[in-house]
């Protein structure tokens, strides 16, 4: 008899996000030419110190394994730009966990404080490894919407969302793939209604230097708040590194505790060379972060006029690199145009038209994005959303405005 696959597998599909890197890349291979603004990662380099750094910890022979929980000197830089950003030093040796990637940090936070039976709320639309991260750790996620323009949650919706089952309440702000920044009203909510039930707060911050309407507030810094937050983050966006997977936590020291336990079953740890390389980054001077925001603010504007131009609704997202377009007009239109339905099966893709019209944009037009059905629950609901991503070099962008502009024709 074939192996069997587990309940929880069964559950959810594989990434989309990732996958439509690998569409694009076969399309490319098979002599298709494009740009790929699916996957966010950046076509340019980590910064050059930062790389010098990693290879001469390689030379110098720190090749074996780190501490489980992370390098002294990372935990310590860690601790160190926390203080300089936010006024509060977490303790390197007690409250702080290095991962590999904000990812099986998130995993690793679940698993340490989340049992079979407990609810988990997550915001919708949401970045694709929520729900499954709460079904791995034998738990139902409950959904509140965030809704269009501003990306808002409805109090009452989210007060009724919490009860004695709720263990944690994911958080991701900057958000993808909206591009939201949830303000301090907003925070405070939640914090409240945490502490009233006695809920985790597990916050996904890993795009924090990248805020360009307000600013980035932790739930954390809230009062009453300290003993009651998870907060990740890591070196991915902000160094675009996000190859060398190296994230972490920063949490009470009950929960830190519970989190290196699964951290050390999960990975053991993450690639010690690259670890002393982010060390020495998490050094930089204030200026890296406010370039960094003024680059991706110019890109962000440069690809936002492009997907207007082409026929793409969409607000502007006040942090992140990535914009949600809608398409409902833009799909009517080529359908007219061209003669084809999105909602047929005929066409390559998923279940919905918003699959099918990024398979077809990339057959097409030669540019990858998302689905926007990939951010919720229910794929219908997401089915005349698209995302993009704009961690990418100003003349890829250029390129992508040339491809998309055949959108207008």
């Amino acid at each position: 008899m074939p192996i069997r696959p587990s309940l929880k597998s069964v559950q959810f599909a594989e990434s989309v996000i990732r996958e439509m890197t690998r569409v694009y890349l076969n399309h490319v291979a098979a002599g298709g030419d494009g740009v790929n603004l699916a996957q966010g990662f950046p076509d340019f380099s980590a910064p050059q110190e930062m790389k010098e750094a990693a290879c001469r910890a390689i030379a110098d022979n720190i090749n074996q394994y780190a501490v489980t929980w992370g390098s002294r000197n990372l935990r310590t830089a860690i601790a160190d730009k926390t203080a300089a950003f936010y006024g509060v030093r977490p303790d390197p040796e007690r409250e702080i966990t290095v991962t590999c990637g904000a990812t099986e940090a998130m995993m690793a936070a679940m698993m340490a404080v989340v049992d079979p039976g407990d609810e988990v709320i997550v915001f919708e639309p949401f970045y694709e490894n929520y729900g499954p991260d709460a079904i791995l750790s034998g738990a139902k996620p409950v959904f509140v919407k965030l809704r269009p323009p501003l990306w808002q949650f409805d109090p009452e919706a989210l007060a009724a969302a919490f009860s004695s089952k709720t263990r944690a309440i994911i958080i991701n702000t900057p958000n993808n793939p909206t591009g939201k920044v949830f303000v301090r009203e907003e925070l405070q909510m939640i914090a409240d209604l945490c502490q009233k039930w006695n809920v985790t707060a597990i916050t996904d911050e890993i795009y924090e230097h990248m805020v360009y309407s307000g600013s980035h507030v932790r739930m954390a810094d809230l009062p009453g708040m300290a003993d009651l937050t998870i907060t990740i983050s890591g070196a991915s966006k902000t160094y675009s590194a996000t190859g060398w997977r190296i994230g972490w936590l920063i949490a009470p020291p009950v929960a830190t505790d519970a989190i290196r336990k699964v951290h050390d079953f999960l990975t053991v740890g993450a690639a010690a060379p690259l670890q002393e390389g982010v060390a020495y980054a998490l050094q930089f001077p204030n200026s890296y972060y406010s370039e960094l925001e003024n680059k991706y603010l110019e890109r962000r504007d440069t690809l936002l006029a492009t997907l207007c131009r082409a026929g793409f609704e969409a607000e502007t997202p006040a942090g992140a690199y990535y914009i949600l377009t809608d398409v409902t007009k833009l799909m009517a239109r080529v359908e007219t145009q061209r003669g084809i339905s999105f909602r047929s099966t005929e066409l390559r893709g998923g279940a919905t038209a918003d699959s099918r019209f990024a398979h077809w944009l990339i057959d097409n037009i030669g540019v990858a994005t998302v689905p926007g059905s990939s951010f919720y629950r229910t794929p219908e609901e997401g089915s005349t959303k698209i995302r993009f991503c704009y961690c990418k070099r100003p003349e890829t962008l250029e390129k992508a405005a040339k491809l998309l502009a055949r959108l207008a024709d």
